[in-house]
């Protein structure tokens, strides 16, 4: 039996980054930036405005209490000129006039006397304005050239906005991961409407796997039912090496029983078993393997939350280095109840979470643990990880926790990496 450190390491260690293509920044939300994004343009791409009022060349002139003519308005879109002198009217994100450097807001200023139109013609100022007051200078946000995005970063609305405000109209992407899911079981019934025969139960795994991995950015190519028999498993599995998937996640039929085909099934079909049986509650028997001339098999026990913690702390990291990402950051919490893991095991525990009154987030594990029960997973928000030796674990100890999806939703890292 492998630890889970050593058996994502073992994983981990051949997988390279998959192939590139060009995205149009439209269809580019859940990808994955294939290369650094270079800044082709300052942000903002000029001095301007940072609020509806009067520029002006700060100095002895611009003190409190002195009175100016205003020559000119300057509106957001309005190209730069050369100002002359007293004071130009401008909107908030308007281009400074050349010979400016400050603006100082219309509710500071008291307008004497106004133009026939009704736009101002002479105003008194109320406050003393320095240099670059309310001005937002060129390249403050972005300088021009400047690495902003790195290979690895998902994409998702906060920088679709950074790439479409650098006019940036196509980006390198890496392919979706292709995977396709075998469930195994005589006793799935495949259809959700379709009454239960004696004995079936509905499948869930194929569904919340395909739901899962799709909402992890990967492409689902199949996701098939066969049953307790080698062959049509062997015949799902060539189908999907047809395919050129990259991965396969197999269901069910890997333990220890008479019908738990799929070790045997999977080295005479020619593939490299990595491991077998991992350190871990729940899902133990989870398998992995390398198919010769084909993509990694992931091999997950049946029961609905050894294949949930398969697909979360194994699917997702395969996921993330086949997309060149590193791996997550470690996110903890204050627990709340003891816990009593089992020596030498690695444990998943559903949770719950909330803030406590002094803003530290606290970690409950849900009272009932048991792999087959699917309702306490619907109703927490995160797993917590209790490592090999965590030994007895009492209230208020830090732990970490994870995320329930694939891909986790908290952004958080040691800051930007730009390395190529």
């Amino acid at each position: 039996m492998i630890s889970y450190r050593d058996a994502i390491d073992c994983l981990l260690a051949p997988l390279s980054v998959l192939p590139s293509k060009t995205c149009a920044l439209a269809d580019a939300t859940g990808r994955v930036l294939a290369d650094t994004v270079t800044s082709p343009l300052a942000l903002p791409s000029f001095d301007h405005a940072a609020m509806d009022g009067y520029a002006l060349k700060a100095g002895a002139s611009s003190r409190g209490g002195s009175e100016h003519h205003v020559h000119g308005s300057q509106a957001a879109g309005d190209g730069g000129h050369i100002a002359g002198a007293g004071v130009c009217e401008i909107m908030t994100g308007a281009r400074l006039p050349q010979g400016f450097d400050a603006v100082i807001a219309v509710e500071r200023t008291e307008m004497l006397q106004a133009r026939p139109d009704g736009t101002p013609h002479r105003i008194r100022l109320h406050d003393d304005i320095a240099h670059g007051r309310n001005v937002r200078r060129m390249g403050t946000d972005v300088p021009r050239g400047a690495n902003v995005l790195g290979a690895g970063t998902a994409i998702e609305p906060a920088q679709i906005m950074l790439l479409a405000a650098l006019g940036v109209a196509h980006v390198s992407v890496v392919r979706r991961p292709r995977v396709a899911i075998i469930c195994t079981g005589k006793e799935l019934q495949t259809g959700p409407s379709a009454p239960l025969r004696d004995g079936q139960i509905h499948n869930s795994n194929g569904p919340y796997l395909t739901a899962a991995l799709k909402r992890a950015g990967a492409d689902v190519v199949s996701c098939e039912t066969v049953d307790d028999t080698v062959h049509p498993y062997l015949e799902a599995l060539q189908r999907a090496v047809e395919a050129d998937v990259d991965l396969v996640i197999s269901t069910g039929a890997v333990s220890m029983g008479r019908y738990d085909f799929v070790p045997a099934a999977l080295r005479h079909f020619g593939a490299q078993v990595l491991f077998h049986k991992v350190a871990m509650r729940p899902g133990k028997p989870l398998l992995a393997a390398r198919l010769h001339t084909g993509p990694l098999v992931l091999a997950l026990p049946g029961t609905p939350m050894a294949v949930a913690v398969g697909a979360r702390f194994f699917v997702a990291p395969v996921l993330r280095a086949m997309c060149g990402q590193g791996s997550e950051p470690t996110l903890r919490a204050v627990l709340a109840s003891p816990q009593h893991p089992k020596p030498g095991l690695r444990h998943f525990l559903r949770a719950t979470l909330w803030l406590d009154d002094s803003g530290r987030l606290q970690a409950r594990a849900v009272d009932q643990q048991e792999p087959f029960r699917i309702q306490p997973f619907a109703n927490a928000d995160a797993w917590i990880v209790l490592d090999e030796q965590a030994g007895d674990c009492a209230a208020g100890m830090p732990v970490e926790i994870a995320s329930l999806e694939l891909a986790t939703p908290l952004c958080l890292s040691a800051g930007p990496d730009f390395s190529p």
